[in-house]
């Protein structure tokens, strides 16, 4: 499985992004995808992960009420939608995906099994 993000670039801030994460598998058994960034210096960290079926997602304190995550279960392609954004948000943004269900950690990026490559978004202040 191979998973395709597209999507960043530059904004101002209070500014809006759509970020797309397509996988190449259409048939059964890809679960939940996720989002994750890294900012310049700092770890990288849980942005939200969403079930299988759309019906669930889930957020980090820092991106809950400005981020909507949803899901074409068709094609499993996923759409972060990014709102107001503020300069902290400038990262690398990767999605994940995992085979099976929703993980007891979803926030760790250790229990996903594919990786796209990564789409840089710049936040000017």
């Amino acid at each position: 499985v191979q998973l395709q993000a597209s999507g960043g670039g530059l904004v101002q801030a209070g500014g809006s992004l759509s970020l797309t994460c397509a996988a190449s598998r259409r048939t059964s058994g890809i679960g939940p995808m996720a989002w994750f960034r890294r900012a310049p210096g700092k770890e990288q960290e849980f942005v939200a992960v969403i079930t299988f079926s759309g019906f669930t997602q889930y957020y980090s304190d820092s991106v809950r009420g400005r981020f909507t995550l949803s899901r074409d279960g068709a094609t499993n392609t996923v759409y972060l939608q990014m709102d107001s954004l503020k300069p902290e948000d400038t990262a690398v943004y990767y999605c994940a995906a995992r085979e099976g269900g929703l993980h007891g950690r979803y926030y760790d990026s250790n229990v996903y099994d594919y990786w796209g490559q990564g789409t840089l978004v710049t936040v000017s202040s």
